[in-house]
């Protein structure tokens, strides 16, 4: 199967967006099919190679092309668009493309079926749903105009009625889009996944002498809960914290610092900043703990598959989560993880104090965690699209 992936991104991306896309797009080369990934230029000098950076062996199967996009943002997106619409339609076209860009897949699905190959549009949540609460939940998100979020619902629809295949991240997406639009075929739910081959370790860590130590990997928005962890360490006195992640240049790594000051827990708790992706399994391996802590938004509660959550369960250490319906489709109170009402510190305070003082939850729920985790390896992911893929494909004969 030959495969054109777009992602209009600058790449290699230390963001989820950007490990997700290649992650996924190496599983599937890896099983044998031609991957030709198309993104924007990286924006360091020089250039980085997107294995090495990711920890992936080379793979002569992944093709990564750099559309030749430059200048403002705008310019840089109507470059793609175009780019993208000349490299889907010309003489060496691919079986099938697969994009998560709703603007590419709505680009794509408007060339009648004849001209195009097929269409899979891949969606990590309701696009106006999600455009109205960023403002409140990434400090650098700008609020919508209403005709913006026209412009987003229409999109919605015209690829839910005309991409060739859909793929939704969570159950709970899947339905709200089946009770907007109605259902359609050629729909599968696929979870984003992890690293699960070779993880598997002793266990949970259990606490020793010193202070237990509760990591968080990710990025640090309002959104992700790091702020509740950080008020539930601080009700913990034996507890450290370990936060992996964010940006320099963002304003969320200032102020969660200046809230574990505020705290009183600043001394207890350490910053990484941004890492490569490669280091993120190894620094898990250190905790005693792992904190998934989303609050409930629009984008938390329905829309979410965080590749940490496949991370924290591949990792072999206990893990406290938000009880999220999102989070529930994979998680199990008292059977592979303990979940908190989300946004209660007290409740997270209590789950970590829980399992530092019984190692044996922890080990109980760690052993459960991981044996369930090669259910969201990436190769299993690969599996599912490659069954969606090869049904569209036989679909258009």
């Amino acid at each position: 199967m030959r495969i054109t992936y777009f992602a209009d991104v600058r790449f290699p991306l230390e963001r989820a967006n950007g490990i997700q896309t290649m992650e996924t797009c190496h599983a599937m080369a890896t099983r044998g099919h031609v991957v030709d990934l198309i993104v924007r230029p990286d924006t360091h000098s020089p250039a980085r190679d997107p294995f090495a950076y990711y920890g992936l062996p080379c793979e002569p199967k992944l093709r990564i092309e750099r559309a030749p996009v430059a200048g403002p943002a705008a310019a840089r997106r109507l470059g793609y668009l175009a780019f993208a619409m000349g490299r889907a339609l010309g003489a060496a076209r691919a079986d099938v493309v697969v994009t998560r860009d709703l603007g590419v897949a709505a680009l794509l699905v408007g060339v009648p079926r004849r001209l195009r190959p097929p269409v899979v549009y891949e969606s990590h949540g309701y696009a106006p749903e999600v455009a109205a609460a960023l403002p409140d939940l990434v400090a650098t998100a700008t609020r919508p105009s209403r005709r913006k979020l026209r412009r987003l619902e229409a999109r919605e629809a015209r690829v839910w009625r005309g991409a060739d295949g859909y793929v939704t991240i969570t159950e709970a997406l899947r339905a709200d889009l089946d009770a907007r639009h109605g259902a359609r075929a050629c729909a599968a739910v696929i979870p984003d996944g992890a690293r699960i081959e070779g993880t598997r370790g002793p266990g949970a860590a259990g606490p020793s002498n010193a202070d237990a130590v509760v990591a968080y990997a990710g990025h640090l928005y309002a959104w992700k809960g790091v702020d509740v962890l950080l008020e539930a360490l601080a009700r913990v006195p034996r507890a450290r914290g370990l936060v992996v992640g964010g940006h320099v240049e963002e304003p969320d790594l200032g102020r969660l610092k200046a809230l574990a000051v505020r705290l009183g827990i600043g001394d207890r708790i350490t910053f990484t900043g941004m890492v490569e992706p490669s280091r993120v399994a190894g620094l898990l391996r250190q905790a005693n703990v792992l904190a998934l802590p989303n609050p409930a938004s629009a984008i938390s509660t329905r829309f979410t598959s965080p590749l940490k959550l496949f991370e924290y369960m591949a990792a072999g250490r206990p893990i406290v989560a938000t009880d999220l319906p999102s989070i529930r489709e994979v998680l199990r109170h008292e059977v592979n993880a303990l979940l908190v009402a989300p946004g209660d510190a007290a409740a997270m305070a209590g789950a970590i104090e829980r399992l530092i003082a019984d190692p044996g939850l922890g080990a109980r729920l760690a052993a459960a965690a991981l044996d369930a985790a090669p259910e969201y390896s990436w190769s299993r992911r690969a599996e599912r699209l490659e069954r969606l893929l090869t049904d569209v494909i036989a679909a258009r004969r």
